[in-house]
């Protein structure tokens, strides 16, 4: 006999039926006229992590929303992660009731804003971003996705069919957006963490919302001590990698010393880390790699993740 109990699936069901935790975040957009406004969002998550063009966040969100209309208007966005405190989630909770106009509840709006870095940077108008965030995302809907560049602003009362499959306008009030990552921001406290080695007392105080809520509260969970797991390391062995190593490239080759520096890689990750060797050494006339390549290689690596 089962040890759990059926609960019915109804809609909103990570609120109404799950406890579902999610990050809370601060959208800001622009207006019409050129002002920012703001909305509290949960439903946002990576989405092309690796192996594009371009890195990408997914939003879900009503499609009249000041959010949802901004983004079908300009197609710019920035998600502004901030911190756990009491005062900063209830400043969220009294941006986020649905029908609010910009202009009755910005002028309300307690969160400080100042001037996007890609606006000061290109001189592009951006929405702007929350001066007390720890962290910021700035975005470019990419509209063209699931052909849905011909969606427009202005349906308050549902937009009706044909719907897209995962951009755009997805259901009569409902919408997806695959945002663009144009630039990562971040206070330089935890931007120096993630640079030089994070320990537990380096993780920010970002607050996870519950997902449930009743038809009184939100809640949310404050963070507390992080707490580490060692990963399970499963070195590969140096014949593995030699056969591997072996089919990378037909004149570019590698020393036993240089294949020893990447034992430890996961094999599913091992032909892409290779590849990038092999593109090292076409770039340096290099067709044996030895162990002092690979720590060139590694060191290049380690400038570029700086830089960004």
């Amino acid at each position: 006999m089962s040890s759990f109990e059926n609960l019915r699936v109804v809609d909103n069901f990570y609120q109404t039926s799950l406890f579902f935790p999610m990050p809370t975040v601060v959208i800001s957009t622009l207006c019409e006229d050129g002002s920012t406004s703001l909305g509290p969002y949960s439903l946002i998550q990576p989405y092309y992590v690796a192996g594009k063009d371009f890195y990408a966040m997914l939003l879900s969100c009503r499609n009249s929303s000041n959010t949802a209309q901004n983004i079908l208007r300009n197609g710019k966005c920035a998600l502004n992660f901030v911190d756990d405190k009491p005062s900063t989630f209830k400043e969220c909770v009294k941006l986020s009731w649905p029908g609010d106009k910009p202009e009755d509840k910005m002028p309300k709006c307690n969160f400080r804003l100042e001037k996007s870095l890609l606006e000061e940077e290109s001189g592009e108008v951006r929405p702007m971003v929350l001066t007390d965030a720890i962290e910021v995302i700035e975005c470019t809907w990419v509209r063209t996705l699931d052909n849905a560049q011909e969606d427009q602003p202005g349906q308050l009362n549902g937009y009706e069919p044909p719907y897209h499959d995962f951009n755009g306008i997805t259901s009569k009030f409902g919408a997806h957006f695959i945002l663009k990552v144009d630039k990562i921001l971040m206070k330089k406290k935890y931007r120096d963490a993630i640079i030089n080695g994070v320990r537990a007392k380096d993780f920010p105080a970002l607050p996870v919302d519950y997902g449930y809520r009743d038809s009184k509260n939100f809640w949310f969970h404050r963070k507390r001590r992080m707490r580490a797991e060692l990963l399970a390391m499963r070195q590969q062995s140096l014949d593995s990698v030699r056969y591997a190593a072996d089919r990378a490239d037909d004149k570019i080759k590698f020393t036993d010393d240089a294949l020893k520096t990447v034992l430890g890689v996961p094999r599913v990750f091992l032909p892409l880390v290779l590849k990038g060797c092999v593109d090292w050494a076409r770039e340096n006339n290099v067709t044996l790699i030895d162990a002092s390549h690979m720590q060139i290689i590694n060191d290049k690596r380690a400038k570029e993740k700086n830089k960004k």
